[in-house]
């Protein structure tokens, strides 16, 4: 793709096979809206059904001005505010202890940095999506390589994976109008465009010229999406989950959580590489359920993250915190939006 004019659609010719004879002739547009549709599949009861805006409320809208501001005091008596402004540390923490009233704060929230391995979620969406939509099947061995390469962070299997699903396939469903989780509007958001290998890139992505990167914002939707099982559907949403509950990797969030709350249940991914620092996460504690996203550039990188864990932990669980739960949607403000470049 030359340009973020370029549509994402072009020359994925994987993507819009069908079996009937009924699409053809149609035009992209078309054939865009048919996929989508046979990908819906059917939801669970608990849930609302996938596009149901009044349900699920878009976190652009979900901005919380004194979760806000907490966050910023906290992270400038850590001493990490400088940080920040450097471009060395962007964070974005929701409360979704109400799903349905996502509360956010974020730092730097469409600041696209080299994530390292915590895209490796983009690549087990796009397995779920072509299990969904008949073009592959988990099965057992499948199965393994998917839980080698999240909890374990096998380069291996997710080089394997990422080659069966195909490269030009996960940037299209990355920018697909049902997921939008790399947006160019929103200064991109996760991407994989190159084996974890020895290997050269194949397919950068088009704002930053990255092999595997990621924003705040947009890991933070991808958990939201997942925790209100929208992605692929619910069971795949809930398998998904079960993947990513058991992280073998004890550093970072899990780290600096389990010190403090070792009962906590954590489902994350996270990356490193050189001084790239990058995590992931949904945690639920005591009632209280919050998703977390930092990603750092810095030799003490791990040390940061650790550390915010527990910052973002005592903010959800600050009394103040609590009592808004029940905030009217009418005092929740706008995301601001990346500036035009």
């Amino acid at each position: 793709m030359a340009g973020t004019g370029a549509s994402p659609w072009r020359g994925e010719k994987s993507l819009w096979r069908m079996r009937t004879s009924a699409f053809r002739g149609r035009g992209a547009a078309a054939c865009l809206a048919a996929w989508l549709a046979a990908a819906t599949g059917a939801w669970g009861a608990a849930m609302p059904a996938y596009g149901d805006r009044q349900a699920w409320p878009s976190l652009r809208h979900a901005l919380d001005p004194w979760l806000q501001t907490r966050l910023q005091e906290r992270l400038r008596r850590q001493g990490l505010d400088r940080a920040v402004t450097r471009g060395r540390l962007a964070v974005a923490l929701v409360d979704i202890t109400r799903r349905s009233r996502p509360r956010l704060a974020a730092l730097r929230p469409h600041h696209m940095g080299y994530a390292a391995s915590l895209p490796k979620i983009a690549i087990m969406l796009a397995v779920f999506q072509r299990d969904q939509d008949g073009e592959l099947t988990i099965d057992d061995a499948l199965r393994r390589q998917l839980n080698a390469m999240i909890r374990h962070s096998s380069n291996t299997a997710a080089t394997a994976l990422l080659e069966r699903v195909g490269y030009h396939y996960l940037a299209a469903l990355l920018q697909s109008d049902r997921y939008r989780l790399y947006d160019p509007q929103m200064n991109g958001g996760l991407w994989v465009g190159k084996a974890y290998a020895r290997q050269p890139a194949r397919r950068r992505d088009p704002l930053h010229n990255l092999s595997h990167g990621a924003t705040p914002f947009a890991v933070a939707r991808f958990y939201y999406l997942l925790d209100t099982e929208r992605l692929v559907s619910a069971r795949a949403s809930r398998e998904m989950k079960t993947i990513l509950a058991r992280p073998a990797l004890d550093h970072k969030f899990v780290a600096g959580l389990k010190q403090r709350h070792p009962h906590a249940r954590i489902m994350r991914k996270s990356g490193t590489w050189r001084s790239y620092h990058a995590d992931g996460a949904l945690v639920a504690r005591n009632g209280r359920r919050y998703i977390a996203v930092a990603l750092a550039n810095s030799a003490v990188g791990d040390r940061w993250l650790r550390r915010l864990i527990l910052v973002f932990d005592r903010l959800i669980f600050d009394p103040q915190n609590i009592a808004r739960d029940g905030l009217p949607a009418g005092e929740l403000r706008s995301i601001e939006m990346p500036a035009a470049k």
